[in-house]
């Protein structure tokens, strides 16, 4: 355990979490203006990568470490519960992602709520993967995502499957939202340990983002969605966040449908620790083993050329 991990979880604990706790769709843009400054101002993205915007189904911030340009592409959706966040409050992580995997990471700012309720943004999330795939045929593509963005990346896979579309050669979900009914016990027994999410609004959160859709839809819950001949799912998840049961249902729900599934697990570390790459070493750590396993997800994919 790195000496960093306590006063990272004290700092969460007296900042984030009350900040999250008051937040409501009428104080969303407050809500956003200090996520992005704060995330601006902790968390800065190493030096070397290039960054561009592109004009695609929806805005796309495209991070790219120097790669070659037949480089495999990392499709990444931020987290922050469907309300907030953007490609620019996770590009530290991303950014130190594609780098050690050697991956252009594409990010994009698909639509939030309260302004854009569900589906909109797995309706997004559908369109740009379709729209990349058909831009990059001959690459490899791996989706992943953060929080709800995990949740995001998990509902397009089975969006993907339903549909028949080209297959990713690998699906990443950091510590991910997945049942917005918000029936997983963790959500109860973790509140103690979690230093990030208020626990105690997560079925109201849900009820705004979801606008009176069923929260057992599976592009809103991917716990409730069918995966049969999905691609291989790696997840990550602290021990100590209120989404540990997402996780670890998810990840049982997926191998029960015959999905290659690679379940991390790591204690006291916060929602998302990977944010904190750099200066947290559990970060750096789990960061070089997702692209580890990005290389030979692409490996085993037979180089992305083949992804049905």
């Amino acid at each position: 355990m790195s000496w960093l991990r306590r006063p990272l979880n004290l700092w969460l604990r007296l900042t984030e979490r009350p900040a999250l706790t008051r937040a409501t769709p009428e104080t969303v843009d407050r809500v956003r203006r200090r996520f992005e400054r704060v995330t601006r101002l902790s968390l800065h993205p190493p030096r070397g990568l290039r960054y561009a915007w592109h004009d695609m189904a929806r805005p796309v911030m495209e991070i790219d470490p120097d790669v070659a340009e037949d480089a495999h592409i990392l499709l990444y959706f931020h987290g922050g519960g469907y309300f907030f966040g953007s490609p620019r409050t996770v590009r530290n992580m991303v950014g130190r992602i594609a780098r050690a995997a050697g991956a252009r990471a594409l990010l994009p700012a698909y639509r939030l709520a309260p302004e854009h309720p569900f589906p909109a943004a797995p309706d997004d999330a559908l369109a740009i993967y379709q729209e990349v795939v058909a831009a990059h045929p001959d690459q490899a593509i791996i989706i992943g995502g953060d929080s709800a963005g995990g949740g995001l990346a998990l509902a397009l896979l089975a969006q993907i499957v339903a549909l028949d579309l080209p297959k990713p050669a690998l699906t990443i979900a950091l510590s991910p939202l997945t049942d917005l009914t918000t029936s997983g016990a963790s959500i109860r027994d973790n509140d103690k340990t979690e230093v990030v999410l208020p626990a105690e609004r997560m079925a109201e959160l849900a009820a705004y983002y979801l606008d009176g859709a069923d929260a057992r839809d599976p592009r809103a819950s991917p716990l409730f969605a069918t995966f049969s001949g999905a691609t291989p799912v790696l997840i990550t998840v602290s021990r100590s966040e209120i989404f540990l049961d997402d996780a670890l249902r998810m990840a049982a729900s997926l191998e029960e449908q015959g999905v290659s599934v690679d379940l991390q697990e790591d204690d006291g570390l916060p929602h998302v620790w990977q944010m904190f790459a750099g200066p947290l070493p559990e970060a750096n750590q789990s960061i070089s083993r997702i692209a580890n396993a990005m290389k030979s997800a692409v490996e085993d994919h037979g180089n992305g050329v083949t992804r049905r």
